[in-house]
């Protein structure tokens, strides 16, 4: 199914706490679009542009000084702009399909859920940044945070933000599920405990009921 001439591409993001197998997911997301003849671009966040990138760097480099909640979501913010700006936008209106590793979902867990930051803050940022911009479909990919958080362990050194307690996470989680039951239609939560084949099968049919209901087919 190619896009249509014209018409704006869909955006579609991953969302999670660590450990939750985004990275290998999101490719098995482009390949399972891409193979329905849909041109699909693939970026991050924080990041996804050279000026962003150098401000996820600030923001997951651990360091001797704590950085304060409300700099953390301005950052956050600020990479989400020029992200928006540079590569999200221009791809949408040219009719590509955007798929992003997080996006404010993973603002409203983590900076609120997790820090405890207002969350009529990040609504305020939310709709500055991004206008009426809002995901058409997000993949949440869900596990218990001690299992999560022993597989990020297992893969690399911790960055500033898998160097939190167990607790921190758990609070991440619980904001996520409650975005989620909040707009069931946008959102298709997976089981990302169960083994990488049948997470895998999950989305895959999440994918074909998505592109169904907004009138594509894959």
């Amino acid at each position: 199914m190619s896009t249509g001439v014209g018409a704006r591409g869909k955006f579609i993001t991953i969302e999670g706490i660590e450990g939750v197998g985004k990275t290998t997911n999101l490719q098995w997301v482009r390949q399972c679009l891409s193979e329905q003849g849909l041109e699909v671009v693939t970026t991050r966040e924080p990041g996804g542009t050279p000026l962003a990138e150098q401000i996820r760097e600030l923001l997951l480099t651990p360091r001797d000084d704590v950085m304060d909640a409300t700099a953390e979501l301005l950052l956050v913010f600020a990479a989400r702009a020029q992200h928006l700006a540079s590569l999200i936008k221009p791809g949408l209106q040219a009719g590509k399909w955007v798929l992003c590793d997080r996006f404010t979902d993973a603002t409203f867990a983590y900076q609120g859920g997790g820090r405890g930051l207002d969350q009529d803050t990040i609504c305020t940022l939310e709709s500055l940044v991004q206008e009426d911009l809002r995901p058409d479909l997000v993949i949440l990919l869900d596990i218990q945070p001690e299992l999560g958080l022993s597989r990020a362990r297992r893969r690399s050194k911790p960055d500033r933000f898998e160097q939190e307690a167990v607790a921190f996470f758990s609070r991440v989680r619980q904001a996520y599920l409650r975005r989620a039951a909040s707009d069931p239609e946008r959102y298709l939560i997976i089981d990302a405990g169960q083994p990488l084949a049948d997470v895998q099968r999950n989305i895959h049919n999440g994918l074909l009921d998505f592109c169904r209901r907004s009138g594509g087919a894959i």
